[in-house]
């Protein structure tokens, strides 16, 4: 079977040998061929094609527009066998223009990740409606607040006749931010906003025990540096060389709570349960930020002890005469981090009771909510 894409019209001749008779002849073939041929393409206004081979079998022809047109129908086009073209031509339309605005970059506002912003709403042109005011915004509308990011916004406008024309505009919203602050060594960092934002700030707390050097808040400035001085919880330094009471008392306020035990005699029998029971319960003293004091004896033979420093037996006294402990019986007094007394115990207690007793203290609250934030707790 011969397809030829196209020819002129020839004549195609065609010999080969029969046998008649015993003596082979020549017989001849004479197959007329014809061209395949498509109706050629009309030229439209507004558009026109390219093909690869003008309007002969196989040949493809593309459509395209004249600037600021569309089209409508199929881009392309294939003569076929039977000589008739895939797809029509299609037509060109004129749709309506509209132009989006142009917004540059906006930055958050302090203390903020988002940012208000502002735009006039375009209006539609078409060369046969004139003016279109009935746009539609795909995203937020002007006046609105942005996060961070990049958002992605468009316009459309429809003409009578229903032709679409749309636009495209982005809207970049960035924020400032200072470098990164986190938690002290022995500390704690709670910060508001996104922790680093300009406008943010960040408080700092040390855990019992510590004392906060440096700044105890500090905030992200316009210039993208932190106010204040790097904070730090350094080892808490108790000076047990003061001359009163109150100036060793002093020394831990709004830093610790302070149990302060008292006996008659070292071989006082509450005495030596109350400690007992409170030595292997010392993660959760150090946990509700509890210093323990004990004053053991009578004046003038009497001693006082923080942990392993000893307190003069003099201002052991003092202590006792300040919080009116007596000396000849046991006695423990419990006082919060502004230095009141809140309990006082004439017996013994067990580590569970004092805990729960302080753990409904309104300060503690909020420290538990950081130490669980901060993974801290005690085994149990």
């Amino acid at each position: 079977i011969l397809t030829p894409a196209h020819t002129p019209l020839f004549l195609l001749i065609l010999r080969r040998l029969s046998c008649k008779c015993g003596r082979p002849q020549a017989l001849t073939f004479i197959i007329l061929l014809t061209e395949i041929r498509c109706p050629k393409l009309n030229m439209l206004a507004n558009g026109g094609y390219k093909c690869s081979d003008g309007s002969y079998y196989n040949s493809r022809c593309e459509f395209f527009c004249s600037a600021g047109y569309s089209m409508k129908g199929q881009k392309t086009s294939v003569c076929q066998y039977n000589k008739v073209w895939s797809a029509g031509v299609p037509t060109y339309i004129d749709p309506p223009k509209i132009k989006c605005p142009n917004v540059k970059d906006k930055w958050a506002e302090p203390g903020k990740l988002t940012a208000r912003v502002t735009w006039d709403t375009p209006e539609g042109v078409d060369t046969a409606d004139g003016i279109l005011t009935d746009v539609t915004l795909k995203g937020k509308p002007p006046k609105s607040d942005f996060p961070e990011g990049l958002h992605k916004m468009s316009y459309s406008v429809f003409d009578r006749a229903g032709n679409k024309g749309s636009c495209r505009f982005t809207i970049r919203v960035r924020v400032r931010r200072c470098s990164r602050l986190f938690p002290p060594d022995n500390g704690y960092m709670k910060c508001d906003s996104d922790g680093d934002n300009y406008g943010a700030s960040c408080h700092f707390s040390c855990t019992g025990g510590s004392e906060l050097q440096g700044s105890a808040a500090r905030v992200c400035q316009s210039g993208l540096s932190w106010s204040g001085l790097d904070t730090t919880c350094a080892p808490m330094n108790i000076n047990v060389g003061v001359r009163s009471a109150a100036a060793l008392l002093d020394q831990f306020y709004e830093k610790r709570r302070l149990l302060i035990i008292s006996a008659p005699t070292a071989a006082n029998h509450n005495y030596r349960f109350q400690m007992t029971n409170l030595q292997p319960a010392q993660c959760g003293l150090d946990l509700r930020h509890v210093t323990v004091i004990e004053l053991v004896g009578t004046y003038p033979a009497q001693v006082g002890r923080i942990r392993h420093r000893l307190l003069p037996p003099g201002l052991a006294l003092q202590i006792r005469i300040l919080l009116r402990i007596p000396q000849r019986s046991f006695h423990m007094v419990l006082v919060d981090k502004q230095g009141i007394d809140k309990q006082r115990y004439p017996f013994p207690i067990t580590a569970a009771e004092l805990f729960t007793t302080i753990d409904t203290f309104p300060l503690r609250k909020d420290e538990m909510l950081l130490q669980q934030e901060a993974g801290q707790f005690c085994q149990s």
